[in-house]
């Protein structure tokens, strides 16, 4: 599996490309806008669109979740139930934050703890990981050791926990509960910034670095 980032919105979101090389399918993750961008890469990179998965209902991330759906005809998996109060607020959402219009949609698939998402040969598992938002997944890919993780992590940060429903020990929980087991030699895509590795914030990232490091 390869993966092409395609940083989209004026927050500069990082919307994965993942490919299946053996199929040439793919997945887009956290769609946010900018559809000409996401059009062109697609084209460029000679692979079809199967799938749209979702780490959470912010309009950054989703905000051209619906639209690549009905351009497409592809289903929409993610984010878990309980970010469905942020997707409702779509079209408020887009119009205080100056982004282009964004209507509320429903996914075709919610996702839980334990889930898998499939396209081309390639199958991630779903990690729930709340705090920057309630609903909020991580898709993580065993074999390639890489996760996509949203809002949860970045190289030296952590997510806002500002918001409504978000919750701050809940978000350090995700991270050091669920994220950490997974591997220190996981290199993970946030959704803004660079990409790391679990490790590396474990031993450097002042919000979550372990304590026997810090």
């Amino acid at each position: 599996m390869k993966i092409t980032i395609v940083p989209v919105t004026a927050f500069q979101q990082n919307c994965s490309i993942l490919i299946c090389e053996a199929t040439k399918r793919a997945a887009l993750v956290d769609p946010g806008g900018d559809m000409p961008q996401l059009r062109a890469a697609l084209t460029q990179l000679g692979v079809t669109v199967e799938k749209v998965f979702l780490t959470h209902g912010h309009m950054d991330h989703c905000g051209a979740a619906d639209l690549v759906r009905k351009e497409f005809g592809v289903p929409i998996e993610g984010p878990h139930r309980e970010d469905k109060f942020w997707i409702d607020q779509l079209a408020a959402s887009s119009k205080m934050f100056g982004l282009p219009p964004a209507e509320a949609f429903e996914p075709d698939r919610w996702l839980e703890d334990g889930d898998t998402v499939t396209f081309g040969e390639q199958t991630l598992e779903v990690v729930f990981c709340p705090g920057h938002t309630p609903g909020h997944v991580v898709f993580f890919h065993r074999g390639e050791k890489v996760a996509l993780v949203g809002d949860v992590l970045f190289q030296g940060s952590i997510g806002r926990t500002d918001f409504p429903r978000s919750n701050h020990d809940d978000l350090i929980h995700s991270i050091r509960e669920k994220l950490w087991p997974l591997g220190d030699d996981v290199v993970f895509v946030p959704g803004h910034g660079p990409t790391s590795t679990f490790g590396a914030e474990r031993r450097t990232n002042p919000f979550v670095a372990d304590k026997r490091f810090g």
